[in-house]
């Protein structure tokens, strides 16, 4: 069955006087939605503007903001919510007590072992087995003494790797892989190949997923059309990419946390994997970026950590007015707000801010538009680079892409701006595995496990 579901990224090219290709981090184009739940949050009186949001959204919001604050308050209405697949025979369920060693730390198994009466070196030999050997579960620690292995067992230890659902491949080698979690829902990671003349990859960026979809219903986004169900466990994250580097055989040189749901309602998990991918699977701290739409409190929480990674910012419009039509949930962060948050976090942290802008043909896509973001970013003083993204149609939007030149009219608006632009350059759109196209048929139809 062919996946509906998608994810791109991420090679740009810059508009520059000397032109050059990067890849850049690829936007899961979606909102942050805010409920008085949220502790210290003010929320404004709702816009007049029409809200593309489903009846069923106030139930989602209301379980985000529950499981935001540490509560897990997912229903057996998740599983519909999906239609996910039946477990198969040999498949492990749910430990109760979430006994992953996946996404611990070298000290962390260290501690294990002593607890469990072995001598220090067996956490070491636990940590080689993870993240070197890449062992699938304790049956694979051959290293290990059997009675260590029994011991891990007894107490309900597991690893924590999940089973691979479907792989969907581009012709242009984007490949996207659908993971079947340990209580049958399904979550997709991307990954991304840049190649050489030759054929060899010379950077390989996984695009992974921080929730199991996504509650927060961005009007052009599929991800949200197609529901939530949960935040993702740090070893639910880190896995994706030890899984784009087995289908690779190459190793992951970027990551990007742009898939399935909003990092920064899953904040404490995706921190504990971002720990994991540098310390443990040795990823450069500057080769990762995290991605928001904008969630209240968040980003100043994220800059008391200083980490070294890139902030993007989706932000699709250059004024509250039309970001509250494209992203209702904006509705209950202003703009203006938000970009005072960006500008703190530069300044906290020193690292730069990048900003997304999907463009939707007749909506935000004209060079005025492009003008009006121009002047906001200057004024904000944070007029460094916006990474354009042209929409990736999905069925069920009335929205539609861009002409070629619309898009570069746009682009040159920024430059004459003295804004530094790039144009995302589609990847994986024949495998839905394009920005913004997160809609899984399975979501609808369970598919069959391959």
């Amino acid at each position: 069955m062919a996946l509906q579901a998608v994810w791109t990224s991420l090679q740009t090219a810059t508009i520059t006087t000397n032109a050059r290709h990067q890849m850049s981090a690829c936007s899961s184009c979606q909102s942050a939605m805010f409920m008085n739940v949220f502790s210290g949050l003010r929320i404004g009186r709702a816009s007049s503007l029409c809200s593309l949001a489903s009846p069923q959204q106030s139930v989602a919001e209301t379980r985000v903001a529950l499981q935001t604050s540490g509560v897990d308050q997912t229903s057996t209405r998740s599983q519909q919510y999906l239609n996910a697949p039946v477990l198969s025979k040999g498949v492990q369920k749910v430990d109760s007590g979430n006994k992953f060693l996946l996404g611990k730390s070298e000290e962390e198994l260290v501690d294990l072992a002593v607890n469990l009466g072995e001598q220090k070196y067996r956490g070491k030999q636990i940590h080689q087995l993870l993240y070197k050997t890449r062992a699938i579960s304790i049956d694979d620690f051959h290293h290990l003494p059997k009675v260590f292995k029994e011991v891990l067992l007894s107490e309900g230890w597991q690893v924590g790797r999940s089973a691979v659902h479907h792989v969907a491949r581009s012709t242009d080698g984007t490949t996207k892989i659908l993971l079947r979690l340990a209580d049958n829902l399904l979550v997709e990671t991307v990954g991304i190949p840049v190649q050489d003349k030759k054929g060899a990859i010379t950077r390989l960026t996984a695009c992974v997923s921080s929730q199991v979809g996504c509650a927060l219903r961005c009007a052009f986004c599929a991800t949200g059309k197609g529901g939530f169900s949960r935040n993702l466990k740090p070893h639910e994250i880190v896995e994706q990419v030890l899984a784009i580097e087995d289908l690779f055989k190459h190793r992951v040189s970027n990551v990007v946390f742009m898939g399935m749901g909003e990092p920064m309602m899953n904040l404490p998990n995706v921190l504990a994997a971002y720990r994991s991918l540098n310390k443990d699977i040795m990823i450069g701290q500057r080769m990762m970026t995290i991605s928001t739409v904008g969630v209240p409190n968040t980003i100043a929480k994220l800059a008391t950590h200083k980490l070294q990674c890139t902030l993007a910012i989706s932000l699709h419009a250059p004024n509250q007015e039309l970001r509250s039509q494209i992203v209702p949930s904006a509705r209950g962060y202003p703009l203006e707000a938000l970009l005072l948050d960006c500008r703190n976090y530069f300044l906290e942290t020193g690292r730069r801010v990048s900003f997304e802008y999907t463009l939707l043909d007749g909506v935000n896509d004209r060079p005025e538009h492009a003008e009006e973001l121009a002047n906001l970013l200057h004024h904000w003083k944070l007029g460094r680079h916006v990474n354009v993204i042209p929409y990736n149609p999905i069925s069920d939007s009335e929205f539609r892409r861009p002409k070629k030149a619309a898009v570069m009219a746009f682009v040159e608006a920024l430059g004459a701006r003295k804004v530094t632009a790039s144009i995302r350059q589609t990847r994986g759109l024949d495998a839905n595995a394009a920005c913004g196209q997160l809609r899984n048929d399975f979501q609808k139809v369970p598919m069959a496990a391959v």
